[in-house]
């Protein structure tokens, strides 16, 4: 008969809870991600691409808001911008944290 499995070796599967450097990343990609939208919406609203009659109307401005919101997050999540690795890098070196922390 073998004996179980000593309970910290099954406590060391389960999830481990962020760590304080992982909550300012993720929160450095949102602020990108609403960066970029904001930056996206300000330039269509600006007409830089002309009206267009055909293809105008609310549908459309909703369908271009929602790819607004995803080209953003996809810009955000890949880093295009850096602007996520620049507030954390700052932001980190302002609370003291360390890079695994």
């Amino acid at each position: 008969m073998s004996s179980p499995a000593p309970i910290s070796a099954s406590l060391a599967l389960a999830p481990q809870a962020p760590t304080d450097r992982t909550q300012l990343r993720q929160a450095a990609k949102q602020f990108e991600a609403i960066f970029v939208r904001q930056m996206l919406s300000s330039a269509r609203a600006a007409r830089l691409g002309g009206d267009n009659p055909l293809f105008g109307g609310q549908a459309m401005d909703t369908f271009n808001g929602m790819q607004d919101e995803r080209f953003a997050q996809i810009a955000a999540d890949t880093g295009a911008f850096g602007l996520a690795k620049s507030i954390e890098t700052q932001l980190a070196a302002q609370l003291n944290l360390a890079k695994g922390r």
